[in-house]
């Protein structure tokens, strides 16, 4: 990641609620272009919830997420549409379609936000399969697959229209350790060749130190950002002790200071 890099997300005073239980409240942070970013946080904290505000599938009660300079969250229209085809996501269980095969899932999205012709909406899929080498599985239906192979197909989907910004949701749920390692480098390549940003949801600690290059830690007692910075500076050097304790997978955990 360039340090000097300008950021490509901005999220100003974001607060997010459901009727009158509040999710989160006064919620800052922004993610640099090319950065890998991580999100994190106790069982409960609001990760997933979070992603869903930054796409624009739940809007938050007060706040703005800026992409690219433009607020989702007001955003409507043509400049939605503007800004979700610069977006990938990879939800938690791949939503892949499972009446159609790889292919046709891909070119769903293609479908959705181009008008190019169908064979040229193929090679574009096609294309996507072999960054994330499952070229040979393009007629394959999504039963078919392993798990792992179920993400980077999902991998693929997201890159669809080459966007500027991918977020994944536990990209590492239900993997095996060596399967999981295995995606962590597929996100590396791709930001780094790419030039990609991701923006990542987990608590699995090995993905967060082996991909993160900088982290965000939510709490669900105080509703907010608690942490901020390298991961491995948190779990050496935080201030508090909860904080130090999560990265090291301590048991006793007493409540953040």
């Amino acid at each position: 990641m360039d340090i000097n890099a300008k950021s490509i997300i901005k999220v100003e005073d974001v607060t997010i609620a459901y009727g009158d239980f509040v999710v989160m409240k006064d919620i800052n942070f922004e993610v640099k272009k090319g950065e890998v970013f991580v999100i994190l946080g106790g069982s409960g904290c609001g990760k997933s919830t979070l992603l869903k505000n930054m796409i624009s599938l739940v809007r938050p009660v007060t706040g703005k997420v800026l992409i690219d300079g433009l607020d989702i969250v007001t955003a409507e229209g043509p400049e939605l549409r503007e800004i979700l085809s610069g977006i990938g996501v990879m939800y938690q269980n791949g939503a892949m379609f499972g009446s159609m095969n790889i292919l046709e899932n891909i070119c769903l999205v293609l479908e959705e936000f181009t008008s190019l012709p169908r064979d040229a909406m193929e090679l574009v899929a096609k294309m996507r399969l072999k960054v994330v080498d499952l070229e040979d599985s393009a007629y394959k239906m999504p039963s078919e697959l392993s798990g792992g192979m179920k993400k980077r197909a999902a991998i693929a989907r997201a890159m669809a229209l080459d966007p500027k910004i991918i977020f994944l949701d536990e990209p590492g749920a239900g993997l095996d350790p060596i399967t999981s390692a295995q995606l962590d480098e597929l996100i590396l390549e791709l930001a780094r060749s790419l030039k990609i940003t991701f923006v990542i949801v987990t608590h699995e600690l090995p993905s967060i130190f082996a991909v993160a290059d900088r982290v965000i830690m939510l709490d669900k007692n105080t509703k907010t950002i608690i942490a901020t910075g390298d991961p491995r500076e948190l779990r050496d050097e935080s201030p508090n002790p909860w904080v130090r304790q999560f990265f090291n997978r301590q048991a006793d955990v007493d409540a953040p200071a």
